[in-house]
């Protein structure tokens, strides 16, 4: 009988390979989507390109490139002030991201050579250790370089569109829209097409080099989405802590103490706060939503690698090519806000920006489902079969994979609409908070706080059920593809994120300008959807970096060799629980620190701004000029000096657990960090969102409602003032930054991971007391 059943063995396994290497074949040829992949991303940039020269066309100043040097004095004309005050935004903007990039430079070099020691010392699978330490190098460098330039071009492109906002604004509300918008339709297009256009290109160059052993190239192109998120944390963090500091600074002097209108020219810490819109809001933003883009594609790739679709290039292409579809699909939704529908009155604004996620969610939702038909065979094995030993196992057809990507897609405007109703002023829920001012600042901080916490709980839900979903449909595969669903309409997303510091700077400016009231009216307006626009856009941020962390950790906890004897491993392995404990408060000392970065900047910055009232005389009479560059100055000195803790704390932690305290304690501290860091990055994003919406919602005063509960100048407007104050750190610094603490530490043990499973898989320190 034992021969018997042997030889029965050995049959079903020779029929599994047989079967194994019968697979189907995706409809879709290798020359198609290999033509296709480029195309697209060319399209993306020709497209922001075509953008960017409809919004050039808007002249600002007097001379002909749209530029003015002229000093701003009294009988200069409007445009000319515009320009004036534009540039010197530009000037500090540049100045900072020059400063920034130079220390992420050395940064970037300095690991660079850690990523290549550690990788050169693991022996690898396919024997290949020098090619993966070389190549895995080279993909973070490009991955970093990407991140900066997008970062780059993003703050170029919104600092040359500020004023031309202002300017059409103008003309009416609905042109100063269409400005702001294809502006930050430029980025979004811009930043994606370039994303794309390299990952395909060094996909492609590292093909050559990893001849029949895909699961060594795509290791190797994890570097690329490590490159692209350490960028995007010390561009979050320090143009995070750059905002806020000169933000509140502004704020609490000239608001609270001296009773002058946002914006005012009188504010020394004006031309600071305004440029802080772009270098954190528009660049570390930037950065932050490539990475997720990066890390998704990267995930699904190292998954796949190790599947029957390894060796088929159009299935393996297939992360790639759901990026490529939504540049088409978001394209041609751009064209209903710029063209076909944009919004001509302030009712009609956040309506065009919600319009524009739902008609690209249900196109892509088409779309990608033809993509998925000819890219992918009709089933494949996640888990290939082995000659005499094992059976392939793990079958899906590729009806499951769209399944994933549909709940991605779903799932994030789900996400994005709740995110809207818990920060918009339309809504009850920051009608409320607007409505506790009239008690204080302590009740106000109250309503906000609770309004945060509750606005977790439909995003949590939805993010669970897509993670057990697709995981159900196509392992960790599935959620990687659910997170490149989610991330389908990353286009559109960047062009209303970007949209809202644009029309902040632009109300800015016509403040500064004296333009007027109706012209304040009208961006006011831009700005308010805006700030809800930026809200939904940290909602999608944090949701994709969810579902990416989860990936990332599923490709770990199989390259590291990770193994679960009966149980769950997290419940059974003591190393593991010890890491979840940790993992879990990591969210929580990161954010301290950013949080006390931001406080000890803005201290500097209010101590300044006071000294410039007391001392210049003549500022409040309008009679002589603030200062403007000091207060430039302390933000950037404060900032690049605040992030590096941070910073370390993020790039060290995994590196420090993994050589220390081994894979599996090093696998409890990445799920104990995504479980956390997730709630608390949306409850501080929604909760300074509603703060800063309920202030702006009393001093527009549209509604019987506003006006009962007092405008500018008020108690009740100074305790809006202070909750918005609050909550400025929460929602441009600690929130948005923390998806990039989950995402990056994920990443970087993925990277890390062939060094950690054959140098210190049981920790150093456990070795050495066991």
């Amino acid at each position: 009988p034992a021969g018997v059943m042997a030889s029965s063995a050995a049959a079903a396994a020779a029929a599994a390979v047989g079967a194994a290497g019968d697979l189907p074949t995706p409809e879709w040829s290798e020359a198609t989507v290999l033509g296709l992949l480029p195309f697209t991303a060319v399209v993306g940039i020709v497209f922001a390109l075509f953008l960017w020269h409809v919004v050039s066309r808007i002249r600002v100043g007097s001379d002909p490139d749209g530029r003015s040097t002229a000093l701003l004095e009294d009988g200069v004309d409007i445009s000319a002030k515009a320009a004036e005050i534009q540039e010197a935004i530009t000037e500090g903007a540049r100045a900072f991201l020059s400063t920034e990039y130079k220390l992420s430079g050395a940064f970037m070099a300095v690991f660079a050579v850690i990523i290549f020691a550690f990788l050169a010392s693991t022996k690898s699978d396919s024997g290949h250790s020098m090619n993966n330490a070389v190549f895995s190098t080279i993909s973070f460098i490009l991955g970093a370089s990407t991140s900066m330039l997008s970062g780059y071009l993003g703050m170029m492109i919104a600092t040359y569109a500020n004023a031309r906002t202002t300017l059409e604004a103008r003309k009416g509300v609905g042109a100063a829209f269409q400005c702001a918008f294809r502006s930050g339709a430029v980025m979004g297009f811009l930043l994606t097409g370039l994303g794309l256009l390299v990952l395909y290109v060094t996909v492609m160059i590292y093909r050559g080099v990893f001849k029949g052993d895909p699961k060594g190239l795509y290791e190797a192109i994890t570097g690329y989405g490590l490159g692209g998120s350490s960028m995007a944390l010390f561009g979050r963090v320090g143009g995070g802590i750059y905002t806020k500091a000169a933000d509140v600074g502004a704020d609490l002097v000239g608001k609270v103490e001296k009773d002058i209108p946002e914006d005012d020219p009188r504010n020394p810490a004006v031309i600071a706060d305004n440029v802080g819109d772009n270098v954190g809001d528009i660049a570390g933003m930037g950065a932050d939503l490539f990475g997720s883009f990066a890390e998704a594609t990267c995930a699904a790739l190292v998954v796949s690698s190790v599947s029957t679709l390894g060796n088929q290039t159009v299935a393996m292409m297939y992360p790639l090519m759901i990026t490529a579809t939504s540049i088409l699909v978001c394209l041609v939704t751009t064209l209903l806000a710029t063209d076909i529908a944009p919004a001509r009155r302030i009712s009609q604004i956040e309506t065009c920006l919600k319009v524009q996620l739902v008609v690209s969610t249900m196109l892509m939702a088409a779309a990608v489902y033809a993509v998925t038909m000819c890219c992918l065979p009709s089933h494949f094995f996640l888990t290939p079969a082995v000659e005499g030993v094992s059976e392939a196992s793990g079958r899906v057809t590729n009806t499951a994979v769209y399944g994933c990507v549909l709940s991605g897609l779903i799932a994030g405007l789900i996400i994005g609409l709740v995110t809207e109703y818990y920060t918009s002023n339309t809504y009850k829920e920051v009608q409320e908070v607007a409505d506790a001012c009239k008690t204080g600042a302590a009740t106000n901080i109250i309503f906000g706080l609770a309004l945060g916490y509750k606005s977790c709980i439909v995003p949590t839900f939805c993010l669970a059920a897509v993670a057990y979903l697709s995981y159900q449909l196509a392992a960790f595969y599935g959620v990687a593809c659910a997170a490149l669903g989610m991330l389908g309409t990353l286009s559109t997303c960047l062009a209303i994120d970007a949209y809202g510091p644009i029309a902040d700077n632009a109300g800015g400016i016509a403040e500064m300008a004296g333009m007027g009231e109706e012209i304040r009216e009208r961006t006011d307006a831009l700005d308010a959807a805006g700030n809800t626009t930026a809200a939904i856009g940290k909602g999608f941020a944090i949701g994709s970096a969810g579902l990416v962390s989860l990936a990332l950790f599923g490709a770990y906890v199989t390259r590291a060799g990770i193994k679960a004897e009966g149980e769950a491993f997290f419940t059974l392995d003591i190393k593991t629980y010890a890491g979840l404990m940790v993992g879990a408060m990591l969210p929580y000392w990161f954010s301290a620190m950013t949080m006390k970065s931001v406080g000890e900047a803005a201290l500097a910055m209010v101590e300044e701004v006071r000294r410039q009232f007391n001392v210049i005389s003549g500022i409040m009479e309008g009679t002589s000029k603030p200062d403007y560059r000091r207060c430039v100055e302390i933000s950037t000195r404060s900032s690049l000096a605040q992030m590096l803790g941070p910073g370390a704390l993020v790039m060290l932690t995994p590196v420090v657990t993994g050589v220390l305290f081994g894979t599996y304690t090093l696998a409890g501290l990445l799920a104990g960090s995504l479980v956390s860091g997730i709630q608390i990055a949306i409850s501080a994003s929604n909760t300074g969102g509603a703060w800063d919406n309920a202030k702006k919602y009393l001093e527009a005063g549209r509604s019987e409602h506003a006006r009962s509960i007092g405008g500018k100048g008020t108690e009740a407007h100074k305790a809006a003032v202070i909750g918005d104050t609050v909550g400025d750190p929460l929602k441009d610094t600690s929130g948005p930054s923390l998806n990039i603490l989950i995402k990056l530490m994920a990443v970087e043990s993925l990277v890390f991971a062939p060094f950690f499973a054959s140098v210190s898989k049981d920790g150093l320190i456990f070795k050495l007391f066991s």
